[in-house]
């Protein structure tokens, strides 16, 4: 971790509730101190920020993945963009390694709303200059918002762990579990010099089990499977088996958000994936953790891009370099 003190004593970071670890790692490989803010609620549950340190001209970044408890955490990224514009920070750069909400991106039927489109408007109209993301769900969500995104991927991240175990360096393949996530495996395939491969879902009729066919050769060979997120883990442990049923030795998992929500983490240790490799954009709580999951941090990451924003130095870079601890 970097030690040096950062120069510029107006770059400031500040952690709220979601993921207090990942925010400490981000801000010693910085070399800042994180800034003192203390987050209550009152006895009805409105959340009070306060501010314990002068912020007066500062470029303030805020850590905070709207994760589990999703409303809370939203509300309190609002309230504490709030809370810096009227302490005249001159800006306000919002770091989200996991942007919730983002599932409804757009009306997939009659008389849904676009909830990632809402969020979006929300964090713009409390204040916000900037944002920092990690993985949206869909790409398409930059544009939903009016001010400059900066839209990092784990896939290097992910990627790197892949490359540096010699067990998975020959004969493997990537395999997106559905279509939409052909771009994310291919990315990553990239990366590791491998061929991917698509399963493709279908449901006969209701009420009738979805058949999954595979496009592209598996056979004899250890899958990756990767995802943008992983939730209850429905979707990932039944692929996993239809890679399995179609000759695939050895199936591994990887995404850059481990929601885990529900009965995932029961599935994937009862499922054949051996290991599920994730970041901690989220920050994962002891009975979440899994001796399958291997958590990749993305703190070096985010400490880099955060720097370069501010130096006014290109974040491109970020999309080929890999940048990894593994906790």
């Amino acid at each position: 971790m970097t030690t040096e003190h950062y120069k510029d004593p107006k770059l400031k970071i500040f952690s709220l509730s979601s993921n207090r670890p990942l925010a400490e790692k981000i801000a010693a490989e910085v070399g800042v101190e994180l800034g003192i803010v203390s987050s209550t609620q009152f006895s009805d549950g409105e959340i009070k920020i306060n501010i314990d340190e002068s912020i007066r001209g500062a470029h303030v970044y805020i850590i905070q993945s709207t994760s589990f408890p999703v409303n809370d955490h939203l509300m309190e990224l609002l309230i504490m963009i709030d809370a810096l514009k009227r302490a005249s920070a001159k800006t306000i750069n919002v770091v989200i390694p996991y942007y919730g909400y983002a599932r409804q991106d757009r009306k997939a039927q009659s008389r849904e709303p676009i909830t990632s489109k809402l969020v979006a408007n929300m964090i713009t109209d409390a204040g916000a200059d900037r944002v920092l993301a990690l993985d949206f769900h869909a790409p398409q969500i930059q544009g939903f918002f009016d001010i400059p995104v900066d839209h990092l991927l784990g896939a290097p991240l992910l990627a790197n762990y892949f490359l540096d175990n010699e067990m998975l360096q020959n004969d493997i393949v990537v395999v997106s579990p559905d279509h939409g996530g052909v771009t994310r495996a291919r990315k990553l395939a990239e990366f590791i010099h491998a061929p991917i491969a698509i399963i493709d879902k279908r449901r006969p009729k209701a009420n009738v089990a979805e058949v999954m066919n595979i496009i592209g050769d598996v056979k004899g060979k250890k899958a990756i499977l990767i995802d943008d997120m992983i939730d209850t883990a429905g979707t990932i442990t039944l692929a996993a088996q239809a890679l399995q049923d179609a000759g695939a030795t050895a199936v591994y998992a990887c995404c850059t958000h481990a929601v885990l929500s529900g009965p995932a983490i029961e599935r994937l240790e009862n499922s054949i994936i051996q290991e599920v490799i994730v970041t901690d954009s989220i920050q994962l709580p002891e009975e979440k953790m899994s001796p399958k999951i291997v958590q990749v941090s993305v703190s070096q990451l985010i400490a880099e891009a955060i720097k370069r924003i501010h130096e006014n130095r290109s974040v491109s870079p970020l999309f080929q370099e890999k940048f990894t601890i593994i906790d």
